[in-house]
């Protein structure tokens, strides 16, 4: 056996063991109160902390303390934000930049604040040289493992990277909001380049344009004024989710060390970028796509619940056992955020002329619930969540879909960097450390000529 061969077989000899030293039986955590994922048995998220920034409400407590499910509803800084979307979408205004004010500083903003707010965040746009170099050398590379190593780089241009004060920690929130759209787009079009052979456009963010038009403006340039207002509605909509969405926990928990700020975010971006997390909506997207080409019928629900139980069953499509889109963690009757962007998607199918294509996922929505609550035999509410309407938004738009997740990254990068100035200012700041408890029963030494 050959020196590679001796390696490989390692490799697979140690990989082999994890199989048993792995193994926690299921019976294991129940036998000692462990809380799986952080998870109560009623599927209730443990209380791991308190915060004044968002409020995610999927259920109510009865008197008995049983979970009652109930219309979903996300605050902002104690403003529904469905009461903080309507006037933007009535007065056909942008409003990503006024909804970033509000989580930034816990007050929505008058005339004057917001005016200079948005020139500060488009006074920041442009990058470094140093930078645009640096995403030029990763051509090639997933977007979000760029975006992730830029944020890391930016930590050796500032200036004062390590102070956790407030006044810096809110100028290093402000340049990261205002820098993620930048990146996104110049990694994107040299990948593009990179990959496809198109021709490379690098467009410097321009003055007077909003963050979601500017954003447009470097990806694609054709871009409507419906297009810009959706992005920018899709934007406050992901912005914010409460402390106890993956990404915005890991923000925490890394912020609690006293970490930079630059080593916390690119931490939040490693977990926003996890398909159970962030990239769901790619796999939403792409189920989408793969059901226009297996129904005939698009509007036959026979036809279609067919194929949507195989798919459960694990017989067909990836054969995961999921539809994707479908159910949330905390969401139960709806999620306001999937209701808002269907709403959204019917406006913009109607512009682009795909109707038909909206009307059919509407129904692989109904019917993806009626199939999965039939499946599980369970009268437990279940909803489509997010990412069902997203990628269809985006393609609507005519974004690819490697900028997807980075789009969202580009929306909640103003949730993660609230909530780590939340996490570094108030009275009684800790670092965050659970408990672990181990099942291995302790173990006499024995000498190597012994093993």
């Amino acid at each position: 056996m050959d020196e590679v061969m001796n390696k490989d077989y390692l490799i697979y000899k140690l990989s082999d063991k994890v199989k048993s030293a792995c193994r926690i039986p299921l019976e294991s955590f129940q036998k000692n109160n462990v809380k799986r994922g952080l998870r109560n048995d009623d599927g209730s998220g443990v209380l791991v902390g308190l915060t004044n920034i968002g409020n995610v409400v999927g259920y109510e407590r009865d008197a008995d303390g049983h979970l009652q499910p109930t219309e979903g509803k996300l605050f902002y800084r104690g403003y529904e934000v469905n009461d903080l979307v309507r006037p933007l979408m009535a007065e056909k205004r942008f409003g990503f930049e006024e909804i970033a004010f509000l989580l930034l500083s816990g007050d929505l903003p008058d005339k004057e604040e917001l005016a200079a707010f948005s020139e500060l965040l488009n006074d920041n746009m442009p990058l470094d040289h140093r930078t645009i170099v640096h995403i030029i050398d990763l051509e090639g590379s997933n977007i979000m493992n760029i975006l992730a190593r830029c944020v890391l780089e930016m930590y050796t241009f500032d200036i004062n990277p390590d102070d956790i004060s407030r006044d810096n920690l809110m100028r290093q929130s402000i340049e990261l909001i205002a820098k993620f759209p930048t990146i996104i787009a110049y990694a994107y079009n040299i990948y593009r380049h990179s990959v496809h052979g198109r021709s490379l456009n690098i467009r410097h963010p321009r003055e007077k344009l909003s963050l979601a038009e500017n954003f447009l403006y470097m990806i694609k340039d054709d871009y409507t004024e419906l297009d810009a207002r959706m992005l920018d509605l899709l934007l406050i909509i992901q912005a914010e989710h409460g402390g106890g969405n993956n990404s915005t926990f890991t923000v925490r928990v890394t912020s609690s060390t006293r970490t930079d700020t630059y080593s916390s975010i690119a931490a939040g971006i490693g977990s926003l970028k996890g398909p159970l997390h962030g990239g769901a909506n790619i796999k939403v997207i792409n189920m989408f796509h793969h059901l226009k080409e297996v129904i005939q019928d698009w509007t036959n629900k026979d036809e279609l619940d067919t194929y949507l139980n195989r798919m459960l069953n694990k017989q067909a499509y990836d054969n995961a056992g999921l539809i994707y889109g479908i159910g949330h963690a905390v969401y139960t009757i709806s999620d306001p955020r999937a209701v808002a962007l269907k709403k959204l998607a019917g406006e913009l199918a109607k512009e682009k002329g795909r109707l038909d294509e909206y009307e059919f996922l509407k129904l692989i929505e109904e019917e993806g619930i009626k199939c999965i609550s039939a499946f599980r035999n369970t009268k437990k509410p279940i909803s489509a969540n997010l990412d069902f309407y997203s990628g269809f938004i985006y393609e609507m738009i005519g974004l690819p879909e490697e900028i997807y997740t980075p789009i969202f990254a580009m929306a909640r990068i103003v949730g993660w960097t609230a909530h780590r100035i939340e996490e570094l200012n108030f009275e009684g700041q800790r670092i965050i450390r659970p408990a672990y408890k181990a099942l291995q029963e302790q173990r006499d030494y024995k000498p190597i000529k012994d093993r």
